[in-house]
């Protein structure tokens, strides 16, 4: 595989838990951020099942038969968690956002689910590749707020899918082709709601692929990072 990857998560300066987890298989160009939610030890058991689900998958898949197989391991997990959660209670939540990364070729596929984050830095540009499945980015769409208020809006931190959250899990879903020099950044909310798009382009740009990666948990941690903090950071040598 023509990557060259790091990954890299913490608790963050305020939580006890980190419900956080990541996965990093580059040698069958896979990796994922889990953002786990639900509280009571709950959210961390979600993340956990999530990226364990993945580091099971086939290594002999590639291509889109690995990116079924990813879907497949993903909705297995969602009902697992939703037949632990009914045993709880009626509304009780065991969930997790997540952001799967799978690269093949030249092309890759991002899958996910709530507002962890894929983006791609380009000749020195930043780009977000999905679209956070979030109140306040209904928000933005909607025009009622500015997309640069929604970091610090009060209800930035409601999520309108996880894994967990619904009987059928519907995950979003974005093909496009990578090219060499290309840098993939995977990460939960805790860094892109702590880091700016400029702060995450100077590190990336400025460090090499595993100090970049000890640099955004760094610079969010200094930032006060409130939640738990998690980058997989992949580069593309093809």
């Amino acid at each position: 595989m023509p990557c060259r990857s790091a990954a890299r998560t913490h608790v963050g300066t305020v939580r006890r838990r980190n419900e956080d987890a990541v996965l990093e298989r580059a040698e069958i160009g896979l990796w994922a951020v889990a953002d786990g939610a639900g509280g009571h030890e709950r959210g961390d058991y979600a993340s956990s099942r999530v990226i364990a689900a993945l580091r099971d998958v086939d290594a002999a898949l590639s291509g889109r038969s690995l990116v079924e197989e990813v879907k497949e391991s993903l909705a297995k997990v969602n009902r697992e968690v939703r037949a632990k959660a009914a045993t709880i209670g009626p509304n009780a939540l065991i969930g997790s956002t997540v952001a799967v990364l799978l690269i093949w070729d030249n092309q890759y596929c991002c899958l996910w689910a709530g507002d962890s984050r894929l983006y791609r830095m380009r000749a020195g540009q930043l780009r977000q590749m999905t679209r956070d499945q979030s109140h306040v980015q209904d928000l933005v769409d909607r025009g009622e707020i500015l997309p640069e208020s929604a970091a610090t809006h009060p209800m930035a931190n409601i999520v309108t899918n996880l894994i967990g959250a619904f009987d059928r899990l519907a995950l979003e879903e974005r093909h496009d082709r990578v090219e060499p020099g290309d840098i993939l950044l995977l990460c939960s909310d805790g860094l892109s709601g702590a880091l700016t798009d400029a702060e995450i382009v100077g590190i990336l740009i400025g460090s090499p692929l595993p100090a970049a990666t000890d640099r955004l948990i760094e610079r969010a941690l200094d930032q006060g990072a409130r939640d738990n903090v998690s980058a997989v950071v992949v580069e593309y040598t093809a």
